[in-house]
């Protein structure tokens, strides 16, 4: 039987103070892990890991990190690991995306800013886990990078570069490392989050989105925790350097 429980294991989630970090988080914590949730403001991971203990109890703790500064980071791993003592799940979702526009117009700033969070911060995190505790003990990392990661899109050209990025991390990653760590990814199409508000709230791009989308709508948060949970889960433990797209079946990035 496929066994999807996270019973005692702890997971790190970036990202985590809403849209789908949030959503992934409360599905890790629904099947039983202890998650640390981080993003930016720690005011807002409170008031998240304070509502996702309010349904669970006392399972999620917040830890306030960069996601594209070192030093952040190595605080967010050690904080993790004076209040739990492990780290076998690793979601890297942090993601920012400063410009909208022609790829070769972007600002340098807008180029150096995106690759440190989107791509940069991944790489950083992935190796502080790895070092700290997965080396030895194992464990499972999922990126989160996006369809547009996959293939071109209009006015997004320095997002998808960085997550084009982390799809080719994924699996140098799984190959390297898959002995002991299963990396695996999520390709997410277009979602109904705060992140992604400037496309779904656009007629024009939303028109677009939906109809090239046989589910004729575009993905709701919840709907992306339970690939999460089967792929940092024993359910999938021959899974391994694998890109699962979730995007209602094929529709066109924006």
């Amino acid at each position: 039987m496929p066994n999807f429980q996270l019973t005692d294991r702890v997971a790190i989630v970036t990202g985590a103070s809403r849209g789908l970090g949030s959503a992934i988080a409360e599905g890790l914590v629904e099947h039983g892990a202890r998650v640390v949730l981080s993003s930016r403001k720690q005011e807002d991971l409170d008031q998240e890991a304070g509502r996702i203990n309010a349904r669970w109890g006392d399972r999620a703790v917040a830890v306030a990190a960069h996601a594209g500064r070192e030093v952040d980071l190595q605080n967010l791993v050690e904080q993790t690991m004076v209040r739990f003592g492990r780290i076998d799940i690793l979601v890297n979702n942090a993601g920012t995306n400063p410009y909208f526009g022609s790829t070769l117009e972007a600002p340098s700033t807008a180029w150096d800013k995106t690759f440190e969070v989107n791509l940069r911060g991944y790489f950083l995190l992935t190796k502080l886990v790895y070092r700290t505790w997965m080396a030895e003990h194992g464990g499972a990392v999922l990126n989160i990078a996006s369809s547009g990661g996959l293939r071109p899109s209009l006015g997004l050209g320095v997002y998808d570069v960085t997550k084009a990025g982390v799809v080719m991390l994924t699996r140098q990653l799984a190959r390297e490392i898959g002995g002991t760590v299963r990396v695996n990814c999520i390709a997410p199409g277009l979602f109904k989050t705060r992140f992604a508000e400037a496309l779904w709230g656009n007629p024009e791009i939303l028109d677009r989105v939906l109809a090239s989308n046989p589910m004729g709508r575009i993905g709701d948060p919840p709907e992306i925790a339970g690939a999460a949970v089967f792929l940092v889960s024993d359910a999938a433990s021959y899974v391994n350097g694998q890109v699962l797209v979730i995007d209602g079946g094929g529709a066109e990035p924006a």
